[in-house]
């Protein structure tokens, strides 16, 4: 699939990066704690080629790093491939050429000096069936943790194990938290995250390859919207650019789209994430109260007149 994008749509990418960030381009602050990074959301069609899929994510890595993009999100299963769509099964998988291609990856970050979050699949040993995944590798070229998708569809669940663990991980005072996406449509995951401080959501998706008229394109940013304004943190949504699927998002703490890419279209977008602007936050005062369990403001009375609920 991928051959039908590389070349034609080469300089439609390039574009798409310079008009992300034409309208403002900062530069983090050289301070790890500065709580600002440049983050680049990428999406590509996706194929059951690793090889070509491998070549994409080079490719928008190094994209990213011409931009200078700090941390580089890629979508699920963005270098496996996700079973079930571009498989039909992982009976016959080529496991070899997915550990080599993952290895020229992360020599690649080291190069550039960059974070990557890869979504991939991760193997396990005997007849258990293996993770849906992203990894965090750091600017180093090195594996330091692993999300594996923790709610996994009926479908998954044909082909993979679902998750048991959050991942949190830090760049520039940033606190960036992981999840994969059916994952969405549990709120308590994102509570969970917020309990623990994060502020940046890397959300990878793979909702390619659906029939026309399907809800996803309609509620999956809706309900992005929800969490980040919900939660009070910066969600980026990246997806294949295959048929069908929903573009690729950026959404700012107060719940609005700010990026956006092109539907069906390869694209890196690149978008300062900063921690320490203020944004509308409506639920900020009441958040942890009715995260502890006390799901009212203010102080309840004892009034007769409020226990009877039946007067008026």
């Amino acid at each position: 699939m991928a051959h039908r994008f590389a070349l034609p749509l080469l300089l439609s990418i390039v574009a798409c990066v310079s008009s992300a960030i034409a309208a403002e381009k900062r530069t983090p602050a050289e301070d790890p704690t500065s709580g600002r990074l440049l983050l680049a959301t990428c999406q590509f069609p996706v194929s059951a080629d690793v090889h070509a899929n491998a070549e994409w994510i080079r490719k928008q890595m190094r994209l990213a790093a011409a931009q200078e993009a700090d941390l580089v999100h890629f979508s699920e299963c963005a270098l496996s491939g996700y079973a079930g769509v571009e498989h039909e099964s992982l009976a016959d998988f080529d496991w070899e050429a997915l550990r080599a291609e993952t290895a020229a990856i992360l020599k690649l970050a080291d190069e550039l000096d960059q974070w990557v979050v890869l979504g991939s699949t991760h193997q396990l040993t005997g007849e258990h069936k293996p993770h849906n995944s992203l990894y965090v590798i750091n600017p180093q070229g090195e594996i330091v943790d692993r999300y594996d998708k923790r709610f996994c569809t009926g479908g998954d669940l044909k082909h993979f194990s679902p998750g048991d663990h959050f991942v949190v991980f830090e760049v520039d005072g940033v606190r960036c938290g992981l999840l994969i996406c059916y994952d969405i449509r549990f709120p308590e995951l994102y509570r969970e995250y917020q309990r623990r401080g994060v502020q940046l959501m890397l959300h990878a998706f793979h909702n390619a390859m659906m029939k026309p008229g399907v809800v996803h394109p309609i509620i999956m940013p809706a309900t992005g919207q929800a969490r980040a304004a919900t939660n009070g943190m910066f969600i980026s949504m990246n997806n294949s650019c295959a048929p069908e699927a929903w573009p690729s998002l950026l959404i700012s703490p107060d719940g609005r789209i700010v990026q956006r890419l092109a539907e069906h279209r390869p694209g890196v977008m690149v978008h300062e994430i900063d921690t320490n602007r203020k944004y509308y936050d409506a639920s900020a005062a009441y958040r942890r109260r009715a995260m502890d369990g006390t799901l009212n403001s203010g102080e309840v009375v004892d009034d007769p007149r409020s226990d009877d609920r039946t007067g008026y």
